[in-house]
């Protein structure tokens, strides 16, 4: 098992939560998108798309964080991702999917690049810390309609944390608070107290996975 990612990717952060609350140690080749190594021959070769994550297993190549996840959860069925029944099943994926399709993809570097070129940095820093704050402001009122507990399905850490958790991180990072936020702030002080979902943190992964170039940039 091979994982290729990078240690900022929120994509590659999803996996890494995944892989560690299944008690999964893949091989990992740090593949760097600040020096556009998504975009080189050697890995366009394995993933046409240009993105990370990727995972080598079972003799297949993965795709696609949430499709890697669920792979993980059906042929790893030990340390299950997703709740029992069907209903809490459902609204576990249509969080997740919230995080994964609505709000990350315009935050993807591709799309701040985008913005940035058209109209400067200062534009590209609004609209990211926009778009997170109404996005995770949205997730919150969700919240409110699953069970709950210590994460949002009970007290172990699921498929929800796997997407939720990276873009929490993202919202540090462009300075938008979760205070207000209760059923957020309690998920991620929870998941700062576990050490499996705590062990993905980019900096850890950083700290393991990247080069010493990449470790103090």
């Amino acid at each position: 098992m091979r994982f290729h990612g990078f240690f900022r990717s929120s994509s590659a952060y999803r996996c890494r939560i995944a892989f560690n609350l299944k008690g999964i140690q893949p091989d990992t080749a740090q593949v760097s998108l600040r020096r556009n190594e998504q975009r080189s021959p050697g890995y366009l070769a394995l993933n046409p798309q240009g993105l990370v994550p990727a995972l080598e297993i079972d003799g297949l190549l993965l795709t696609q964080s949430l499709a890697i996840i669920a792979y993980l959860d059906e042929t790893r069925p030990a340390r299950p991702l997703l709740p029992d029944h069907p209903s809490d099943r459902a609204q576990a994926r249509a969080l997740a999917l919230a995080v994964a399709c609505d709000i990350h993809p315009l935050s993807n570097l591709r799309v701040l690049e985008r913005v940035e070129t058209l109209a400067g940095a200062e534009a590209r820093t609004a609209w990211n810390a926009d778009n997170i704050a109404s996005g995770l402001a949205a997730v919150e009122r969700l919240l409110e309609r699953v069970p709950g507990g210590r994460f949002a399905m009970g007290d172990a850490p699921g498929l929800v944390e796997c997407a939720l958790l990276p873009q929490l991180y993202n919202a540090r990072r462009w300075g938008v608070p979760i205070d207000g936020w209760p059923h957020l702030s309690r998920i991620a002080a929870n998941a700062d107290g576990d050490s499996r979902p705590a062990a993905a943190h980019p900096d850890r992964a950083r700290e393991i996975a990247a080069g010493p170039a990449e470790t103090h940039r």
